[in-house]
């Protein structure tokens, strides 16, 4: 079990530790399993002295310090992988931020283009020009949203010497230079350019002639005769591109900034024009002017983790000097990382750089993981030399260990032994608990104490319940699983789940009904516990969620539903059980494999003329499945929600089961589910036909319906009539009421149904009325009884009232003036309608199996028999033997193999005998083939007393000699889990 316990851990570590992390995991697994395997070879050479405890010290040492060192590795690995992911986030954002300052800043640089073009066409391409000082301030103002990275806007035309003078009288001032301007700068409210120094002579001038309101200072300034714009202004005209100026302190705001400059050409320039060319068809520049502190800022206010990083952007042309451009050079954490931003100038190159502000949080998961593992590996360094010392002290005991650890040596068979010893070990206490319980239930209590060890009982169930399925789910995950074939009864198996849930289908008010086909065969042959459980499940399911209306369980052959699928209109979603909307059952199988082109001519073998494939639904009108929990329903331990968990409770387990199940007797299952409307599941399953022509099966077949004693022949070629509004309803009813061998007619009134009874031709011996049409309207129901009284044919009818609540069902008759109705409480069933009838018309009360307790058969077989029960828990002996005794058998109790041996040596006087398989000393087993060897000439029935649940168990009880075996550990107590046919 400490392995057990440490394997869980080690499975939630790796969910924590990735695939490096998880790989380390597979090998401790490894290294634990190696441990097991050391501690057998201890017990064989541990008595012969071989290993000395030194050896054993020094092994602990090295496991210590091996998986120190493991886990220090493993710290070590997490923390890079967290620094390695803290890195990528760092890129992420990083190169985020760079790829939208450079599309926006590509927007911006596009529309500054467009504006070059526009000047080109409407300024230098129209006579006089179409664009003043106003019109650009005013144009270029409205249409700033286009360029929101640009602080402003402005144009300088190209002035060859010769037309400077001219130029200057046309402008009304004169071209000043911009180096003064630079060395002596306006401030923001001083707009003086008429103090600044006239441009000196050269070559040709590029005076600013337009600019937008917000750069209006810079109008009549000389482009050319600052250094720097001069060498961009030369560079834009000769590549046609846009240039980018390094960055500078603007004027006015004294915020670092850079110019984009493109040359206005003649409109006439070819698009394959030289440099030269290109030089001479300028005829100016258009400058936009980029804040970049301000552009970077807006651009993080955009973005929800702005805070997260610290963003720097440089401009890298000089790469020994790069200039600063926005940001601050403060961090606390060393990691950095750079993304290059291209602004589509070639000539100048710019990065981004990002930090984070905060140093980097602590590895607490790299941490709290390398913990964990060193202290599960020291646990189990502390288990494993606990353990050795144990085997020590317990030297004499180990040759009778080793006996029962070579039954062990392979992987499934210690799975299998596992499965067992949890069985046993919760279901045996399970069962006293249980057994006391029932016991107790038989003396003198009061209502409160009666209430009491009810709930006491009904957790203990739902303990073994939930056992039960855990271990049905560990047996699906090791494949051993298996499925019987025998003979039985489907539509007994029906009943049987109707009797089950009638309780607490009254009890909420909802409505229960079985059908099953005419044509699904009376007897199959397959695993009918597997079968039922599949029908439990859902059943227990639709029980749980569904508060009002009802739930239906059909069962169908697949032949019948193929055929009337295709043909099926769309009917009243009211045309229905109860009369609510349901989910349509068509969809829950649409699906499956069967109904498909290629499935269907490939589900049976072709040999196989024998085998029935049925299909079964179960429709309820409960609260339904949400859509996004859907694709999880049959996926282990998942709840639809963990609300619906608290609210319904439930492991979530038996979904994966049916499906597990349903696979096994190769069928599909499948839903269909609308929330608020109700669910319907559906699922097939491939039986062979138990109606075969062979004599065994025919006496088999005639003895179960001996068993059943279903169809009484008193109440053969009987006519019955049912009067009931709904189609789906009445033909539940029809169903059942057929089965007892009575023809049956159908109405949907009380009128109608008079009319057919007063007809002469016609005699019909009862009258089946639904509660609903009988209280609709009493003066119908009256004038209905007083006519049917009248009859002249003979004797008249028997009235039957049909009710589905506990009100209707307080007493069994009901009175309508001077005449008697008899009620009968739904779900209805063969057997309790023939019980019905009997007590009504006068008959017999049938076979004692219907109307009588169980226990008088239990007691004509026990009365006075001699039976020895074995086992060494005490409170199994009370239990079982208060169990036997109350049935009329004398038992003796003995609590080991060695006294049963003693008791049973012959002669002896003893009917039967029930024996515990796991006993000290001596188990069940050895007890069993030591008895069977002393015997000689009478061979006493021993039956084997055990909570394993594995096929493994049942075939070791069949070597070694017993007649059979209970998965109780007490024999006939039903109370424990198991059924009576167990």
């Amino acid at each position: 079990m400490n392995w057990f316990i440490n394997g869980g851990v080690l499975e939630t570590q790796a969910s924590l530790l990735g695939d490096g992390g998880k790989m380390w995991l597979k090998c401790l697994e490894k290294v634990s399993g190696n441990s097991c395997k050391i501690h057998h070879h201890y017990y064989q050479y541990i008595g012969s002295k071989r290993i000395s405890k030194t050896w054993w010290r020094k092994l602990l040492v090295a496991w210590i310090v091996v998986w120190i060192t493991v886990s220090v590795w493993i710290f070590w690995y997490m923390s890079s992988q967290a620094f390695e992911k803290r890195k990528e986030t760092l890129a992420s954002m990083c190169d985020e931020r760079a790829r939208m300052l450079q599309d926006q800043f590509n927007v911006s640089m596009n529309h500054v283009q467009a504006m070059s073009i526009l000047i080109s066409t409407f300024h230098h391409g129209k006579n006089p020009s179409a664009i003043d000082q106003r019109t650009f301030a005013r144009y270029t103002e409205r249409t700033a949203f286009e360029r929101p990275l640009t602080s402003g806007v402005a144009y300088a035309v190209r002035v060859l010497h010769s037309e400077r003078e001219q130029f200057e009288k046309q402008q009304g001032w004169t071209i000043k230079r911009m180096d003064s301007f630079e060395q002596n700068p306006v401030h923001k409210d001083d707009n003086a350019p008429k103090a600044l120094e006239p441009s000196p002579i050269q070559e040709e001038y590029a005076p600013v002639i337009f600019a937008q309101d917000t750069v209006a200072h810079v109008v009549s300034l000389d482009m050319l005769s600052g250094t720097e714009d001069r060498e961009n202004v030369l560079r834009a005209r000769a590549s046609g591109k846009g240039v980018l100026t390094a960055p500078f302190r603007l004027l006015k705001t004294n915020r670092l900034g850079v110019i984009l400059t493109f040359a206005v050409y003649k409109t006439d320039l070819p698009s394959n024009a030289t440099p030269k060319e290109r030089i001479q068809a300028t005829d100016g520049y258009l400058g936009g002017i980029f804040d970049i502190e301000s552009l970077v800022e807006k651009l993080l206010q955009q973005l929800a983790s702005k805070q997260t990083i610290l963003v720097n952007v440089y401009d890298t042309t000089n790469q020994s000097c790069p200039i600063s451009m926005y940001g601050s050079n403060v961090s606390d954490d060393g990691l950095k990382h750079v993304s290059a931003l291209n602004l589509e100038d070639p000539f100048r190159k710019h990065e981004m750089r990002c930090r984070f502000k905060q140093k980097p949080p602590w590895p607490w998961l790299a941490i709290t993981t390398s913990i964990g593992i060193l202290v599960i590996a020291l646990l189990i360094g502390y288990i494993f030399h606990a353990t050795m010392n144990r085997i020590a002290k317990v030297e004499d005991d180990c040759h009778k260990m080793m006996e029962l650890t070579k039954q062990a040596e392979a992987a499934d068979v210690a799975k299998s032994q596992f499965l067992a010893t949890v069985s046993h070990e919760i279901r045996t206490p399970m069962n006293g608990v249980l057994g006391m319980l029932h016991m107790l239930m038989d003396t003198d209590l009061d209502a409160n104490q009666q209430d009491y060890v009810r709930t006491a009982q009904d957790s203990g169930k739902a303990l073994v319940s939930l056992i039960n399925e855990v271990l049905d789910q560990a047996k699906i995950e090791s494949g051993k699983i298996e499925l019987e074939a025998m003979q039985f009864d489907l539509r007994a198996i029906m009943d049987d789940v109707l009797a089950l849930f009638s309780g607490k289908a009254h009890e909420k008010g909802i409505e229960l009904a079985v059908y099953v086909s005419d044509g699904v065969p009376e007897m199959l042959i397959g695993d009918p516990g597997r079968f039922r459980q599949i029908i439990t499940n859902l059943m227990g399911n639709s029980i749980k969620f569904t508060k009002k209306g009802h739930i239906f369980l059909t069962v169908h052959p697949v032949e019948e539903v193929m055929d009337s699928i295709d043909v099926e209109t769309e009917s009243s979603s009211l045309n229905t059980l109860s009369g609510l909307p349901v989910a349509d059952r068509r969809r829950s199988c649409a699906g499956f494999k069967i109904f498909s082109r290629e499935g269907s001519s490939h589900t049976l073998p072709p040999s196989s003329s024998d085998l029935i494939n049925l299909i079964v639904s179960v429709e309820d009108t409960g609260v339904g499945i949400p859509l996004e929990a859907q694709p999880r329903v049959f996926t282990p331990f998942m709840q639809v929600d963990p609300s619906i968990s608290r609210k319904y409770g439930g492991t979530g387990i038996g979904l994966s089961i049916s499906k597990c199940l349903v696979g096994l007797m190769n069928g599909e299952i499948g839903f269909v589910s609308i929330p608020d409307i109700g669910s319907t599941f559906t699922f097939t399953a491939v039986f062979s036909n138990g109606c075969s022509n062979s004599n065994d099966t025919k006496q088999q077949k005639q003895r179960i319906k001996n068993q059943c004693n279903t169809t009484p022949s008193e109440f053969q070629d009987m006519t019955a009539l049912v009067v009931d509004p709904k189609p789906v309803r009445a033909s539940v009813s029809r169903y059942q009421i057929q089965r007892l061998g009575i023809h049956v007619e159908l109405v949907s009134d009380l009128n109608q149904g008079l009319s057919i009874i007063s007809n002469e031709n016609r005699v019909f011996k009862m009258v089946f009325v639904e509660q609903e049409v009988w209280d609709k309207d009493s003066s119908i129901s009256a004038h209905f009884v007083n006519n049917l009284q009248k009859i002249e044919s003979g004797v008249s009818p028997k009235l039957f009232l049909l009710g589905n609540s506990l009100s209707s069902s307080r007493t069994s008759t009901a009175t309508s003036g001077a005449y008697t109705l008899s009620v009968i409480t739904k779900p209805l069933k063969a057997s309790m309608l023939a019980a019905s009838l009997q007590r009504a018309m006068g008959g017999n009360r049938g076979n004692p199996r219907n109307g009588e307790h169980p226990s008088l058969s239990l007691c004509n077989h026990l009365d006075g028999r001699k039976i020895l029960i074995v086992d060494d828990n005490k409170v199994n002996l009370i239990v079982a033997a208060a169990a036997l005794k109350k049935y009329g058998a004398k038992v003796i109790c003995a609590d080991s193999g060695k006294k049963a041996i003693k008791l049973l040596k012959p002669p002896h006087q003893f009917d039967a005998c029930f024996m515990d398989i796991q006993m000290p000393e001596m188990d069940g087993f050895e007890a069993t083939r030591r008895i069977r060897d002393m015997e000689s000439n009478g061979r006493i029935p021993i039956l084997a007393m055990t909570a394993d649940v594995i096929q493994a168990t049942y075939e070791e009880c069949q070597r070694c000699g017993m007649d059979g075996s209970s998965s109780t550990s007490s024999p006939g107590l039903e109370w424990a889990g198991s059924s009576p046919e167990q």
